[in-house]
Parts: C-alpha cells; sequence; structure tokens
C-alpha cells in the first residue's frame, strides 16, 4: 500500500519532465531559425553588395571604353585627313619638282640668250644714237642724255639683262611717240648760225616739222631737213605758226593751218 503513492509522484514527476521537455523544444528551433535567416540576410547582403561593386565596375570599364572608342574614332578621322593632306602634299611636291626642272631649263636657256642679247642691245644703242643724231633736233639733250645713260647701265652689274632691254625699249617707246605727238616748248637756239643762242617757242609736228617763234612774234623759221640749219619763214607764215603753237598748248581747238612742210626724200 505505500509504495502505490511513490510510484503515483514518480509518475507525475515524469509527466511533469516531459512536459517542460515539450515545452521547451519549440524555442530551440525558433532560436535555430532566427539565426539561419539573419545569416540568409547577411549573404544576401553582401551578394548585393558585390553585385554594386561589380556594377560599379562594368559602369567604369563601360565608361573607358566608350571614351576610348571615341579617342579611336578621333583618331581615324585625324588619320584619314592625314591621309588626304599627305596626297595633296605629294601632287604639290610632283608640281614643285617639274616646276624646277622647267626653271633649271629656262636657266640653262637664259645663259644662252643671254649671251647672244648684249650684242643686240648694243646694236640697238648705236642705232638709236644715229637716229638721234640725224633726226630733227627737237630736245636734243634730253634725248641725248637718256642714250648715254644707257650706255652707262649697260657696263653696269647692278641691272640683270631683262632690265637693261627693257630700259632700251622704253626710250624706243619714247622715240616713237614723238612721231604722233605735237608740242610745244621753250628753248634756246642758233637761229642765225652765228654761234648766238636765242630765246623762242619751238613747235613740233610730229617728225613732220620743226618751226620756232621768237617772243615777241617778229621772226618764225623752220628746220631744213636738207641744209640742217634753222631757215627763216616769210611773214605769211608767222599767223599760221602762230595759231598752231596756240593749238599745240590747248589754247585753241584743232584747226587746219597751213604749214611749211619739207617733202619727204625718195629712199634710195
Amino acid at each position: 500500500m505505500k509504495k502505490q503513492p511513490l510510484n503515483a509522484l514518480a509518475s507525475i514527476v515524469l509527466c511533469a519532465f516531459a512536459l517542460t521537455a515539450v515545452a521547451q523544444e519549440p524555442v530551440v528551433e525558433e532560436v535555430v531559425s532566427k539565426t539561419q535567416v539573419g545569416d540568409v540576410l547577411k549573404a544576401g547582403a553582401a551578394k548585393v553588395s558585390a553585385a554594386q561593386q561589380a556594377q560599379i565596375k562594368v559602369d567604369r570599364i563601360a565608361d573607358q571604353t566608350d571614351g576610348l572608342l571615341q579617342e579611336f574614332k578621333q583618331v581615324n578621322k585625324q588619320i584619314e585627313s592625314l591621309r588626304v593632306y599627305n596626297s595633296q602634299l605629294e601632287r604639290q611636291i610632283d608640281s614643285q619638282k617639274q616646276m624646277m626642272a622647267e626653271l633649271v631649263e629656262s636657266i640653262d636657256n637664259a645663259t644662252v640668250i643671254e649671251r647672244g642679247i648684249s650684242p643686240l642691245m648694243i646694236n640697238m644703242l648705236n642705232g638709236l644714237e644715229d637716229f638721234v643724231a640725224l633726226d630733227m633736233p627737237f630736245k636734243k639733250d634730253r634725248r641725248e642724255e637718256a642714250i648715254a645713260e644707257l650706255y652707262v647701265n649697260m657696263d653696269s652689274a647692278k641691272f640683270s639683262a631683262a632690265e637693261k632691254f627693257h630700259q632700251i625699249l622704253e626710250v624706243y617707246d619714247i622715240e616713237s611717240e614723238y612721231s604722233l605727238s605735237m608740242e610745244s616748248y621753250t628753248d634756246q637756239i642758233d637761229i642765225d648760225g652765228n654761234g648766238s643762242e636765242v630765246e623762242v617757242q619751238i613747235l613740233r609736228v610730229g617728225r613732220v616739222a620743226l618751226m620756232y617763234q621768237t617772243k615777241d612774234k617778229s621772226r618764225a623759221g623752220v628746220w631744213n631737213k636738207v641744209t640742217s640749219s634753222w631757215e627763216t619763214l616769210g611773214s605769211g607764215y608767222r599767223r599760221a605758226v602762230d595759231q598752231a603753237i596756240r593749238i599745240a598748248v590747248k589754247l585753241s581747238p584743232q584747226d587746219v593751218i597751213e604749214m611749211p612742210i619739207t617733202a619727204p626724200e625718195i629712199a634710195q
């Protein structure tokens, strides 16, 4: 009879222990679940962070790649421009080489021409000097001085052969213009052939007539090509000479005037 209460107590204690064990088991599982979730969250956060870092690297690489691509395109454009420029320079160099070859040939030819042109210029000057000496004596001092200056320039190293030839042609052109012009100017001439010069008004009509009129208009004369001297004109020509002088200096309009003209010589 005394053993039954002990057995009942033992049963009660075991039941209590079992209930306690049963009550404590879900708490352990809950703790374990929270730890796993935390680890999972940490792992997820680490992956997100790693992914963000990786994305930053990818973006940086993409930016660098884009920059390199743009730089590559720019360099390609520069290369293409340089190719076009180099091609143009090559054509220019070929053209310059051709010009240099032509210049060398021209220099060689110019040397030959210069050796032949010097005697030609001397002959032209000699002919011009003889022409002025045989021509009517208008502005004779000025014309002779121009020829003398050309002779000096011929022996000067200051001027090239082309410049010397150009100067001679200029004087020839001036002499040619005298044949087509009419002018009047003041000069001193020996009208009486006694060595005494008198100031007169000269009238030149081309190379057809050369006349003079004294200041008081009391005398007028003409150059005689045959005798190479001045001849006094009769009173009938004085008015005509005076009118021609007025036309030459633009004081009167052009008009028909009777002038003492020497008949042209027949060529031999």
